[in-house]
């Protein structure tokens, strides 16, 4: 989004996700045997032990209602990939909540609080909300924003690499990626092109079939594209993905540009030369 205008955060690009297994207790159950109900919470708040320079823990929070759904599948992780957490992903023990965002699924876990309240955090409360492309700092009032919970279809591309040179020997190049969507939505089908979105063409998926909503792992894709014979030695490859609702992505971010420059799911181009 930057390139467009410039914003108030990191530039993870293709970066700021990950897929992994885990493993630990099921945040329903605990739940559950502590005695909580929806009569009596609307939020479950979660705190962990790292602090900023003035003091205050991290904090988050996610809707009751996800958190006793057994179809939610979220978790008290205590192991990943079948080894004990890694310190650094938040050991002994992180959130982790399917489907949605990542500063909802808290690391280094020390607190978790039923309550009729969101997190009070400032992650929680001035954070990690998504304002109108209109809205500049004086303006923008957090407060009457929803926190994002769940985050919208996108995909990306993974191989080639951006700048990189490309053979044209066989007159094709190999597109890989992955694509995924929030809520456990399912991917059906991404899109790429060789020549910024003019022409189409669609990739293979490669992904286990899981029950309605339950799709929390990414689905990797791949495909050889024709190069278009009137490349003149570059090309702009692209993609884009349908979830199982029909949510599709935007061409670009200037209708989905904000100050902190979250969810940016416009397509992905890469920019190639050709041998």
């Amino acid at each position: 989004m930057s390139t467009y205008k410039e914003v108030k955060g990191l530039s993870w690009s293709i970066t700021a996700i990950s897929n992994a297994q885990w493993s630990g207790a099921s945040l329903r159950e605990v739940l559950t045997e502590a005695g909580i109900n929806e009569s009596q919470s609307v939020h479950i708040q979660f705190e962990g032990l790292d602090t900023d320079p003035t003091g205050a823990h991290y904090g988050a929070s996610i809707p009751t209602e996800r958190a006793l759904d057994a179809k939610s599948d979220v978790l008290l992780a205590y192991e990943m990939n079948g080894e004990p957490l890694p310190l650094d992903h938040g050991f002994p023990v992180r959130v982790i909540v399917p489907g949605v965002i990542g500063a909802r699924q808290v690391k280094w876990l020390q607190k978790i609080v039923a309550s009729r309240n969101e997190s009070p955090s400032h992650w929680q409360q001035n954070d990690y909300k998504v304002v109108s492309p209109s809205t500049e700092w004086a303006t923008a009032d957090f407060s009457k924003i929803p926190a994002v919970q769940e985050a919208p279809v996108q995909s990306a591309i993974c191989v080639p690499r951006p700048g990189e040179e490309i053979s044209n020997d066989d007159g094709q190049v190999t597109m890989k990626g992955y694509a995924w969507s929030g809520g456990g939505r399912a991917i059906i089908r991404v899109d790429v092109s060789p020549d910024g979105g003019n022409t189409w063409i669609e990739a293979d998926l490669q992904k286990e079939e899981r029950p309605l909503n339950r799709a929390w792992a990414w689905t990797l894709w791949s495909v050889n594209v024709p190069i278009p014979k009137d490349h003149q030695g570059k090309l702009t490859l692209v993609c884009k993905a349908v979830d199982s609702s029909h949510n599709g992505q935007p061409e670009g971010v200037n209708g989905i540009w904000n100050l902190r420059g979250l969810l940016n799911n416009s397509w992905h181009k890469v920019d190639v030369t050709v041998q």
